[in-house]
């Protein structure tokens, strides 16, 4: 079983901490922190180890692709501020994660938290280093995995780390968070209903095959539906479609015994890419026109459907929900969700975004901050690198 934070004595003890501080930055070079979403969702269990009375609290985390070279622009230091910020406290940013000053510096009495220098500086974290891992454990007691959004990787970090830690590993509050939502989704009251778009069915096949085998109604929209309407004999226009995710979409719906799959029967259309929007009333999109959102019939159809649904999990946008003349099909779906009485999550980058650009996010169950790794976990049933690491340790 997985030990949680708030089952661990704290007090006088050295902790480090793996978190997801993966924030989007200004494109101008500024390091301004444009979305402040998953350092917010961290404060929590860093605030319960000031409380709980840690001695000295080792934060560490990615920013970025450096690809195991120091990257001035990946750098944690607009992370720090931010942190240190929030926190009302000091926080000490390390030169490197692994510099040879890190343990002289915990043994300074002023020094209670630290944030490790990006540790994707070094190629032996995604290689999944057992020495770099190794290094990382010999600054604290206690190892805190609160990284959710990286728990389907088997870096030295997220899984490694672990090695060092017996009887001495926990989840912090966000992970836990989402693993307690998540198995709401592996193991859904039904009917269950999910939705899936964004731009390729390739990128989703997986979890596509396994919500196929779960739920009792799959609704498609957003790029991901004219390869499963071209697979269908339909026309798509020049909307985005490549060959690969038609043969893909092929074979889902030949293995749709249960006839799940809903698709789109009308379109918002323009002739480029976001140019100005036409109904298109018919399943086939016409020649030089291109979808870019689902129509008032298919939202009608799929709303419909959704308010009988106990589960729901959404994720990718129904069109170009950016563009405000193709964001009525994303939005309405929001609108149906956050009224209806069912368990509700959200997840994805992109349907994240829609969620809170709508203003109805906290009309939503819960809002996964997993991006990939939420996934992952429902197409492996919760077997991820990460969390098996914590529920059964590592040799």
């Amino acid at each position: 079983m997985i030990k949680f934070i708030d089952q661990m004595d704290l007090k006088g003890k050295r902790i480090i901490a793996r978190f997801d501080f993966n924030v989007p930055l200004a494109k101008d070079g500024s390091g301004t922190i444009t979305d402040t979403t998953r350092i917010d969702a961290a404060l929590p269990t860093i605030r319960y180890m000031i409380e709980q009375g840690a001695s000295k609290i080792i934060l560490m985390s990615h920013l970025g692709r450096p690809k195991g070279k120091v990257a001035p622009e990946f750098s944690l230091e607009p992370v720090a501020a931010c942190l240190a910020e929030k926190l009302g406290a000091d926080v000490v940013l390390t030169e490197s994660c692994i510099d040879s000053g890190i343990k002289q510096l915990l043994d300074l009495n002023e020094t209670k938290i630290v944030l490790l220098q990006n540790i994707r500086f070094h190629a032996e974290e995604t290689k999944g280093d057992r020495e770099f891992a190794h290094i990382l454990s010999t600054y604290a007691d206690i190892y805190v995995n609160d990284a959710f959004g990286a728990a389907h990787r088997k870096h030295a970090s997220t899984y490694e780390i672990n090695a060092f830690f017996k009887n001495n590993a926990c989840a912090g509050f966000l992970m836990k968070k989402e693993l307690e939502n998540l198995e709401k989704i592996v193991h859904p009251e039904k009917p269950f209903m999910a939705i899936v778009g964004g731009a390729k069915v390739s990128d989703k096949i997986k979890t596509i095959e396994q919500l196929l085998i779960n739920a009792n109604e799959l609704f498609i929209g957003g790029a991901m539906a004219y390869p499963f309407l071209k697979a269908k004999g339909h026309s798509v226009g020049t909307s985005l479609c490549s060959d690969e995710d038609v043969d893909l979409a092929k074979k889902i719906i030949a293995a749709d015994k249960g006839n799940k799959l809903n698709l789109p029967c009308d379109h918002l259309v323009s002739a480029e890419f976001g140019g100005a929007p036409e109904d298109c009333a018919s399943v086939d999109i016409p020649e030089g026109k291109m979808g870019l959102d689902i129509g008032p019939k298919t939202i009608a159809a799929y709303s419909e459907k959704l308010r009988n649904a106990k589960t729901v999990l959404w994720n990718g946008p129904m069109g170009l929900f950016e563009n405000e003349n193709y964001a009525k099909g994303t939005f309405d779906v929001a609108k149906v969700l956050a009224s209806i009485d069912a368990f509700t999550l959200v997840g994805g980058g992109d349907s994240v975004s829609a969620v809170k650009k709508s203003g109805l996010a906290d009309k939503f169950s819960h809002v996964s901050t997993g991006g990939g790794a939420s996934l992952e976990f429902i197409e492996t049933n919760g077997a991820l690198p990460g969390v098996q690491a914590l529920k059964f340790g590592i040799e």
